[in-house]
């Protein structure tokens, strides 16, 4: 883990105690760092961005939408105050629709990509028998979309939409989120336990 990111996971544990908050966090930066890979982005910048952008949705969830306060307001206003970067800052805030501020930039396009979509992978894998992200295919997370009760916080037509504003077919960009955390499924929990027969 480069610098940046090796911050941003301090500041992570900081701001988050939930354990499933901080997993969510693990599984966004995983994503953004695979495809920062894919693009050749500047990985620790993307990894960065997906363990902050929620960094403040425990403590401030803002569950009215306000477009000035709470998540991911707060955040960012902390993050300028200790001098992170613009482009974090304004991806961070890109990321929550509310916020009205647009996503121009890939870094801003795949994080609002692969946010819910991180989190919707993991709750598949969550159901399997084994609990294994090695068993979850890009063809189960579709019909586990289709399940209006499975995951029902998950809005489904973010994740559609995302993938539209990325230029990628869902299909791509479902299964580029499965690879990425296969690469950490130890850290998500979701290396798998064995099932008996």
């Amino acid at each position: 883990m480069t610098i940046l990111a090796a911050n941003a996971l301090t500041i992570l544990h900081e701001w988050v105690q939930s354990e499933s908050l901080r997993k969510h966090c693990y599984a966004v930066a995983d994503s953004m760092k695979h495809f920062a890979q894919l693009r050749d982005e500047d990985v620790d910048v993307w990894e960065a961005v997906g363990l902050l952008h929620d960094m403040d949705y425990e403590r401030h969830p803002n569950l009215e939408r306000s477009s000035t306060e709470g998540h991911p307001f707060v955040a960012v206003t902390w993050l300028r105050d200790q001098g992170w970067s613009e482009e974090i800052c304004r991806a961070i805030l890109s990321h929550a629709d509310y916020s009205n501020i647009t996503r121009e930039t890939p870094l801003e396009k795949t994080l609002y990509a692969v946010d819910e979509l991180s989190g919707f992978v993991i709750a598949v894998a969550r159901v399997r028998p084994s609990k294994s992200i090695h068993e979850v295919e890009v063809a189960a997370v579709k019909k586990k979309m289709k399940d209006k009760a499975f995951a029902r916080a998950v809005n489904r037509d973010d994740i559609v939409r995302g993938a539209e504003e990325l230029g990628m077919s869902l299909d791509n960009v479902i299964a580029k989120v499965i690879t990425a955390l296969k690469s950490d499924a130890e850290r998500l929990g979701l290396q798998g336990v064995a099932v008996s027969s």
